[in-house]
């Protein structure tokens, strides 16, 4: 079973964000239910995440990490009223735009012998911008099409982020 959150809390980590070994453990030992565990975690159903970032943070180079407490009910809908910051950025603007993308994540439920089942779990967002350097505890990552240079990254292609902030 630990394997298997593992695999998951990874799963999830890499759609969203690079980050350090400490905050993907905290997002893996969050997952709460009623005090069972499912058999079946809960999968992330969204095709792109639905967190912006806030545009003049953006422009500043803001760079922060949120981390939620979400309630996703037995259909697999996060429950708003439930959404809470457990830790905080230190921006505001970050742990809004935190919550209120939250609103919009999908998730297949959690399962119990094949029944459906609510759970809360622990849910990390990274906003980070692309020309920023990387914050304590991130792992970098060379993307296709990017070069090392020192303590500067050699962009080969287009930046897209830039026209569409988000984490």
């Amino acid at each position: 079973m630990l394997r298997r959150l593992m695999l998951v809390g990874a799963l999830f980590i890499a759609s969203s964000a690079c980050i350090d070994q400490k905050t993907a453990r905290k997002a893996i030992e969050g997952i709460q239910g009623s005090g069972v565990e499912p058999d079946e975690l809960p999968t992330i159903l969204n095709t792109e995440l639905p967190f912006r970032y806030p545009t003049t943070l953006y422009d500043r180079q803001v760079q922060g990490n949120v981390t939620l407490r979400i309630h996703i009910d037995s259909a697999g809908n996060v429950i708003p009223d439930s959404t809470a910051v457990v830790e905080s950025s230190g921006y505001s603007g970050l742990d809004s735009a935190a919550v209120l993308g939250s609103r919009d994540l999908r998730f297949s439920p959690a399962r119990l012998h094949g029944r459906p089942m609510s759970v809360s779990i622990l849910l990390p967002v990274f906003f980070r911008h692309p020309d920023a350097r990387p914050l304590p505890g991130d792992t970098v990552l060379k993307e296709a099409g990017q070069k090392e240079t020192g303590n500067r990254k050699q962009e080969t292609g287009n930046d897209s982020s830039r026209d569409s902030p988000q984490p």
